[in-house]
């Protein structure tokens, strides 16, 4: 009976104090995404920023990159997208990631801009619940007239 006693103690007890811990905040992943209008590959000050871009965050497993969790949010008027996350994501690489452009004519990806990693632990002293993730873009179809002069300011300081 003492064995019994001892089993349950030993496999019941943790699983039972673990469920009944508190989930705690959730984290805030934050971010934007920009039209990149002289299609440079990056923001410039003729850059706009896309009300109603769909986002995703996107947590996958660290060794098979199968996919966990997913969850979406779109940006407010200012390009910005505030997205929630539950789940404490230690061991998996969890990414912000580009879905769509609301506009036609900027729905093209930047490349090397179309996700940004983002660490959803707890278990590496950043305190703040806030994430924020690289801005991320699309390409413009066609450049504005004024970027060649605008382009040219971002020369002047060659080696």
């Amino acid at each position: 009976m003492a064995r019994l006693v001892y089993l349950f103690a030993l496999l019941v007890v943790p699983a039972v104090v673990t469920a009944a811990r508190p989930v705690g905040n959730p984290f805030i992943v934050e971010g934007r995404a920009f039209c990149d209008t002289c299609r440079a590959g990056f923001e410039t000050s003729a850059t706009t920023y896309l009300a109603g871009a769909k986002v995703r965050v996107e947590c996958r497993d660290r060794n098979t990159l199968q996919l966990l969790y997913s969850i979406e949010g779109t940006t407010d008027s200012t390009g910005t997208y505030k997205i929630l996350v539950v789940q404490d994501h230690a061991d998996q690489l969890c990414d912000a990631v580009l879905v769509s452009s609301p506009r036609p004519d900027c729905a093209i990806v930047v490349p090397g801009r179309e996700r940004a990693r983002v660490i959803l632990t707890r278990q590496n002293g950043i305190v703040s619940d806030n994430r924020f993730a690289n801005a991320m873009g699309f390409l413009k179809n066609e450049a504005l007239p004024e970027c060649a002069q605008l382009l040219k300011k971002y020369q002047e300081y060659e080696d």
